[in-house]
């Protein structure tokens, strides 16, 4: 019989032989069309086979068997319970664990066997649960990486809030498409707050100064999100930038002087408890009674309101249609709002000038880098139909 000559010979062949034939006898015991004798001699090798004092030979034995249906379960649990390092091929491929048994895994396992999990195909929501959880930044990156996961939001919140401040989680996170916008945004605030206190320590700006720029970059960043964001998720994303404390008039002028209606209207329909359409109504009114009322209803600054009176009135004179779409500052609205006023009192309006004129800046600058774009692609096209003729 084989498996008896493959008993004897084990017993002085060295490790590494032993290991390559471990695997032998696996895939001849998964592959072959062995006699029920030598079936049930070759489970009976394997299972001795266990108690080999090198890890190669049980390595060999898990790599073997790991992604087999037909591997036998006792054998299975059995490298599942050995060193990480041999049991984590078991728990990245085997088919023959439920999923109790994973988040048992999980919860006990060491970072090698959390990392195997995270890599599982199909790997269900409960699984994927408990590795946000508990499981390492690596093990959360690689749930994260894994595009067969299904990974409830919850989820993806809870490993937010553990490795938020983890580049390649965060990267990880925006590449993937279910991620939804207010945890996106939320992604944005870690990245803001990394920068700003990175710049900060190395005395590349004080600490107000990069604060104040992390937080302008912050609210670009989430009215382009707003912009990206399908109309029946960005109620959701306003009541997240509620909650937080980032619903400010700043942001919501922002939205108004990039044109991005859709989220000037849902914000002003948070801040008020009214319907989105009661809202659009007193907007877009010719009257200014009405936006009056809403605005002193949404308790936004009094000081701010001259400024959202003219952005107002130039949406109604259709000074929108600028390139970018509704993510970028639109230049003439904002010059138009600014000269308006100028004319006020200073003293009151100082704070809002003052932002008024950043606005100005930054969207003079995107304008201009649109401008040279345009220009190097033409020149790149006509370079291109000289070389051709």
């Amino acid at each position: 019989m084989i498996v008896r000559d493959f008993l004897q010979w084990v017993r002085t062949a060295p490790a590494s032989e032993r290991a390559e034939a471990t695997s032998a006898l696996a895939r001849a015991y998964l592959y072959s069309d062995l006699s029920p004798d030598d079936f049930a001699a070759a489970e009976g090798a394997m299972l001795m086979l266990l108690d080999d004092p090198s890890p190669l030979v049980r390595r060999a034995l898990a790599d073997a068997l790991a992604a087999s249906p037909s591997a036998p379960p006792a054998i299975v649990v059995a490298l599942a319970a050995d060193q990480p390092q041999i049991a984590a091929p078991v728990y990245a491929l085997s088919p023959l664990f439920i999923d109790a048994d994973l988040v048992d895994a999980v919860a006990t396992g060491g970072a090698p066997v959390q990392a195997a999990i995270a890599s599982r195909a199909a790997l269900p929501c409960s699984v994927a649960a408990a590795i946000a959880e508990v499981g390492t930044a690596e093990s959360c990156l690689l749930l994260v990486e894994n595009p067969t996961a299904d990974i409830a939001p919850l989820s993806i919140d809870r490993i937010v809030e553990r490795f938020g401040h983890l580049a390649a989680i965060r990267e990880a996170l925006l590449l993937r498409d279910d991620v939804p916008a207010a945890t996106r945004q939320t992604l944005v605030i870690k990245l803001s707050e990394t920068l700003a206190g990175f710049v900060a320590g190395r005395a590349w700006l004080d600490a107000d100064h990069a604060r104040r720029i992390a937080r302008d970059a912050c609210e670009k960043a989430t009215v382009t999100i707003a912009a990206e964001t399908p109309e029946s998720e960005l109620r959701a994303l306003i009541r997240h930038l509620c909650a937080g404390g980032q619903l400010t008039a700043g942001l919501i002028l922002r939205a108004l002087l990039s044109g991005n209606i859709a989220l000037f209207e849902e914000a002003m329909a948070e801040l008020t408890d009214m319907p989105v359409a009661r809202v659009c109504g007193l907007i877009h009114d010719r009257g200014s009674v009405g936006f009056r009322a809403l605005f002193d209803r949404a308790q936004l600054p009094p000081s701010t309101y001259p400024a959202f009176k003219e952005a107002i009135e130039a949406l109604r004179e259709g000074i929108l249609h600028e390139p970018g779409g509704a993510t970028r500052l639109r230049r003439r609205m904002i010059e138009r709002v600014l000269t308006r006023c100028e004319d006020a009192d200073i003293d009151e309006l100082a704070p809002l000038l003052t932002l008024l004129r950043r606005f100005a800046t930054e969207a003079a600058r995107e304008e201009a880098r649109l401008f040279c774009g345009e220009l190097v692609a033409a020149d790149f096209v006509v370079e291109a139909r000289s070389v051709a003729a």
